[in-house]
Parts: structure tokens; sequence; C-alpha cells
């Protein structure tokens, strides 16, 4: 919790002093009010008084409570803009250290855990820094401030008073030991709710094709069950809080007033009026004294939930990136060149190699495809040329640089990614086919849809390019999300196209034009292409095989086929002898 305090601006710090001084005012004007009202006390129960006297003092009662009221206003608004501020901050801070992970971070954290700490744990450390400033700081300065007005005015009274904050606190002590371990354990619960709740809407379509929705309700209700039973139980514990307090508050009066009864009828004539008011204004000034540990002991209750969230914050932040953004942002001698100098790979505490040993080597205006069997590391190549993770061993270099050198932004620049499946965001389609850059003329994105193969569907659409498409791509089908990624990767016009198994969702005939639309639409750029089907990649400069993670062919179609076993097994399983002979 202290870290990220440590976040606070001077500005904070400022506004927070200016809190500070403002309920020291606010505390000096709430402890006047007693004596004002010990005064109207005096004057009532002295013979000839004026009633003007009464009144002027009863005048000043409501100009410390009018002034009260807006040093109040005046603080709440302050620590609120500071509470505010912060989470603002923060969740910024959180959403630019998650789009900083690499696939190896993100693996940590589940996505719904994530969502829960942005929203959830934020507002929690909000409220705690909203009210908890208020309090922290007002209730030592009344507590201490109204003790040291009462001292002095009746140890008997100050007796009752001590007893009453004791029993309040072992009252509090008693129900955050049996409240704090399931506090603990909510924020995960919600976590739980998130993933579940997400799980539901993104498998939705699956769920209704194998008639699992009572199988997902019931799933759902489980961990509902858990998390309702937990804050009820929570609720139940804590509103045992409120009774208690107003019982005490109760007893702590009758006790005052019970007695000042029995020393005003043991005390002389002159002295009673004195006792009086004494009691009249401890007892004011007792309620400030149990109201402030009470406000304190709030803060206590809250602490444990907002350090939970806190440490699952700081968890987030703290976490290191195992991708190191490099320097080098500089113009390199080659330009669309991409070497794999014996890459091996494997993921973090795996004990086996994912890759091992491959190298090859793709020149400006080449088409290199890779293939092989599920399993075989095809896509984990895609995801190493991206920087998603990084190598073990071996490294890969893009126009001569060490892709580690690279400046990250500078780097994805370079290269058109092209997902096995295909991402689309809220938006229209001008929107997504130009995403992530700014003022993409509509010439360039109308030119990407026709070399991608989307224009037909696109100008079916009621809008056209101002077409909504859904987040997800909801509204459209596979094939068309799958050429709206495309001619997105078009549109920015990189050096070199990563293809992740992309042309999978397209019917042949589609695939065939789209490739020869490519072809010769974007000679002077380099074509990394993971395929699956051998009719895809028969036309590459560049074929690499893959088998079990290792290199087992590199070469032409035609050469593999008579070179290699594996690639022709793959490329037998597809097409026929007379085809593959053409």
């Amino acid at each position: 919790m202290l870290k990220l305090i440590k976040e606070f601006k001077k500005k904070d710090f400022m506004l927070i002093f200016i809190s500070v001084l403002l309920i020291l005012f606010q505390v000096w004007l709430d402890l006047k009010l007693p004596d004002y009202m010990t005064e109207i006390t005096r004057l009532v129960q002295t013979e000839g008084t004026k009633i003007s006297k009464v009144l002027t003092q009863g005048g000043y009662m409501l100009l410390c409570a009018g002034g009260s009221l807006l040093a109040a206003f005046a603080v709440g608004y302050l620590v609120s803009y500071v509470s505010a501020t912060f989470s603002k901050r923060t969740r910024k801070s959180l959403f630019e250290k998650v789009q900083s992970f690499s696939m190896e971070e993100m693996k940590k954290f589940r996505t719904s855990s994530l969502i829960t700490r942005t929203t959830n744990d934020i507002t929690n450390i909000q409220m705690f820094i909203a009210m908890g400033l208020q309090m922290l700081i007002k209730s030592p300065i009344t507590a201490v401030w109204a003790i040291l007005k009462i001292l002095g005015k009746g140890w008997e009274w100050s007796l009752a008073t001590f007893i009453a904050v004791i029993v309040l606190l072992i009252v509090i002590i008693s129900l955050m030991v049996i409240v704090l371990p399931r506090f603990k354990i909510v924020q995960k619960l919600i976590d739980n709710i998130n993933g579940l709740t997400r799980e539901n809407l993104n498998g939705i379509r699956v769920i209704r094709a194998f008639n699992a929705e009572k199988y997902q309700e019931d799933k759902f209700e489980e961990g509902n069950d858990v998390l309702t039973k937990t804050q009820t139980f929570n609720q139940k514990v804590m509103s045992i809080m409120s009774p208690c307090m107003y019982l005490i508050m109760n007893f702590l009066t009758l006790s005052i007033y019970t007695i000042g009864v029995s020393l005003i009828n043991g005390a002389g004539m002159f002295d009673r009026l004195d006792i009086f008011s004494n009691m009249v204004v401890f007892s004011s000034y007792a309620m400030q004294v149990l109201m402030s540990f009470l406000m304190l002991a709030m803060i206590f209750i809250m602490y444990p939930r907002a350090s939970v969230s806190a440490s699952r914050i700081r968890e987030v932040i703290d976490t290191e990136e195992k991708i190191k953004d490099g320097n080098f942002k500089n113009d390199t001698k080659v330009y669309g060149e991409i070497e794999f100098k014996n890459v091996s790979f494997k993921y973090p505490d795996a004990d086996e190699y994912i890759l091992e040993n491959i190298s090859f080597k793709a020149k400006k205006g080449d088409t290199l495809a890779i293939i092989g069997s599920t399993g075989s590391g095809k896509s984990t190549i895609v995801n190493l040329i991206m920087r998603f993770y990084d190598v073990t061993d071996g490294e890969i270099l893009v126009d001569g640089v060490n892709i580690k050198d690279y400046n990250l932004e500078s780097l994805h620049e370079k290269l058109g990614y092209v997902p096995q499946r295909a991402v689309m965001f809220d938006g229209s389609v001008n929107y997504n086919i130009g995403y992530g850059k700014n003022n993409v003329p509509e010439k360039q994105i109308k030119k990407a849809a026709k070399v991608a193969q989307a224009t037909e569907f696109i100008e079916n659409m009621p809008e056209k390019y101002e077409a909504n498409i859904a987040a997800g791509g909801t509204n459209i089908s596979g094939g068309q999300k799958q050429r709206v990624a495309i001619a997105r990767a078009i549109a920015k016009n990189p050096e070199i196209f990563v293809f992740d198994d992309s042309f999978s969702a397209l019917d042949y005939k589609t695939d065939y034009v789209l490739r020869k639309e490519l072809k010769e639409n974007i000679k002077e750029a380099t074509s990394i292409i993971v395929a699956q089907r051998i009719g895809t990649i028969i036309n590459a400069d560049t074929i690499v095989v893959l088998d079990k993670g290792k290199t087992v062919g590199i070469g032409k179609h035609k050469d593999l086929l008579k070179k290699c076993k594996v690639y022709k097994e793959i490329a037998l399983s597809q097409l026929s002898k007379e085809e593959l002979s053409k």
C-alpha cells in the first residue's frame, strides 16, 4: 500500500496539506459547540438573563456549525479529487504495464484477473484514500483535542468514557478477526466470476451447439454462491457494528447522566450549576471521543481490503518484462530481409525445446513459406519474429540487425502481422483496416481491401466502408474477418508480411486470387507465410518444412517432393499425384 502512496504527486501533497488545515479548522469549530452549549445552559439557569444573550450564543453555534459544514464540503472535494486523480494515474500505469507484457507475462495473469485489478481493486483503493484521508487525519485530532477539553471535569465521567472506548475496541477487533480472512479471498472470488462470465460470452456458440446451457449455469451458480455466501457473511458480521455502536454510545450517555445526578445530589447549592454544566459539555465531548475511535476503527476495517487490492496491483506493476526494449531506431543498409541463425526455443520453465537449430533466410521481395504437422513449431516461429517471446539460443536478424536490439515500435513498424485468428475491433471498416495509423488515406484503404478480396462484401454493406464491425467481428463471417485483417496489414505497407495460417478461413478460389494480387501489388515486400495447405505455398520462393521443432527440408516445392519425405506426405494427404505433378 505504501508503495502506491509514494506515487502521489507534489500537487496531491499540497492538497492533502490544505485538507489537514481545513480539518483542524473543522475540529476546532465542532469542539467549540459544547462550550457555547454550556454557556447557554448557564445563562438559562441564571436569573435575570436576557433572551438576547441566549440568542447570541445560539448564533455562534449556528456559525460554528455552518463553518464546519463548509470546511467538510471543501475537504470532501479535495480528498475526492486526490483519490480520483490517483486512481486515474494508477489505472493508466496498470494498463500501460499490461500493454508492455510479452506472452510469457500474460500467461501469468488471467484476463479476468487483470480486469478485476484494473476496475474493482483500484476502486477499493480509491474509496480507502477518499475516506481514509479524512478519517485518519480527523479522528486522532478530534480524540486528543476532546480529551484535553474534558480533563479535570470529573474522574468518574472519564472512567466511564474509558470503559466505553475499551468495549468499543474489543467489539471492533473481534469483528475484524472474524471478517478479515474472508475479505482477503473476496477479490479472488470476483476474479473467478469475471472469468466464468467471460468464458460464457466467448463460448456462447459452442455452449448452445452442445446444449450445455445448464452445465454453464450450474458452473456459474457454484462460483456465484461461494462469493455470495462470503459477502453475505461479511455483511452480516459487520452489521453488528451499528447496533453495538449505538448501544455503547447510549450506555455512555446514560452513565454520564447517572453519575452527574449522583454528583449533583451530593453537591452544595452553589456547586450544582457548575456540575450540571460540566455534565452537559462532558457528554458532548465524550461522544466526540467515541466517534473518533469508531472512525479510526473503520479505517482499520477498510485497510485490509484496500491493502489486498494494492498488493494485487503492485504484483502486476512490479512484474519485470522479459522482453526488453532495444534502442536501435536507425535506417538499415538492407531492406525487407529476415534471417534465422541457429535459433532454438523452449518455453519458460519447460524442459524440452519447441524449436531446435532453425536457420533460414528470406531476402527483399521473397516469399518464404513454413509448413509442418500440428505442433511442429510453425506459430512459434511467428511469435519469435514478432518478439512475443525471445529466442533461447541463436538470433533473428531483420535487415541485418538482431531484433533484440530494435526499439519494439521500430521493429513492429517494419512488420505487417496477420494472426491465425483474426481480431476485429469495435468500429467502422475504415477504422479496422487503418487500425493503428492516423489519417490513412481512403484511397489506400480501398486499395488494401481490393488486394485482400474484401471489396465485394464491403460494398454490399449498407454503409460500405463506414459500416460498423462489432467487437470480435461477431457480425461478419470468419472469411470476411480474415480478409479485413489481411487488408489491415496491407494498408500498413510494411517491409515484411507475416501471415500466421491466415488463409485457412478462405475458400480455395479466394485464396488463389488473393495470393496472386499480393504478389502483384507488394513486390517490394517480403512475405513469411505459415500455412497448412500445400496449395497456398506451392509457388513460394523458399519452403521450410518443420517436424517436431526441427528443420527437415528447405527448398522449392518440386525439390521438396523429391527430397523431403515429410513434405511429400503432407502434399499427398491434400492433393493427388496428378495435381502435384502439374
